[in-house]
């Protein structure tokens, strides 16, 4: 099980990530509150702008701070180390 950060120490374990996409489509924003309504949003942007949307097996969607490409190349370094 491989943690990743998301931003502000908050850890989601990167083989449970559907997606990462950013914050500022229509459908996306759509996303966030259709799973504000059904209680499956973690918000973990500490009151920061929304840069990235990450969509989990189980439903969640978890909203970091940290841009995607980050949060990408914190899971392929975590890849590399793992080889």
């Amino acid at each position: 099980m491989k943690l990743i950060n998301v931003g502000f120490g908050n850890m989601v374990c990167a083989d449970k990530i559907v997606a990462i996409v950013g914050s500022d489509s229509a459908p996306i924003k759509r996303i966030i509150r259709e799973s504000e309504d059904k209680g499956m949003l973690i918000n973990a942007t500490y009151g920061r702008r929304t840069r990235a949307v990450i969509v989990a097996e189980s439903g969640h969607v978890i909203l970091s701070s940290v841009q995607p490409e980050t949060i990408v190349g914190r899971i392929e370094t975590e890849d590399e180390e793992d080889e």
